[in-house]
């Protein structure tokens, strides 16, 4: 699959269990409801060159800073930065 910066995206990633992830196993299109694992499963995507940011922003209908977010929690706190209450 050719991202929008013209290259073959990965075809696999490491998700955020460690097992391989692919576009396949990203959470669907129509997701609303963002739970962390899900959040996560995007990240890793991103990270990993499945899906370009932009891609993903598209995808998910989501905004950049939203990503960002998303990714600054992940980076700093793993999965459970990702978790709506965290402690």
């Amino acid at each position: 699959m050719a991202g929008l910066n013209g290259k073959m995206n990965a075809r696999y990633v490491l998700g955020p269990d460690g097992g391989p992830l692919t576009f396949a196993d990203l959470p669907p299109e129509t997701t609303k409801r963002w739970v962390a694992r899900r959040k996560a499963e995007v990240v890793c995507a991103v990270r990993g060159g499945l899906l370009t940011l932009g891609e993903a922003c598209q995808r998910y209908e989501i905004h950049i800073d939203e990503y960002l977010a998303w990714d600054a929690a992940y980076q700093a706190h793993g999965l459970d930065g990702l978790k709506p209450t965290r402690r």
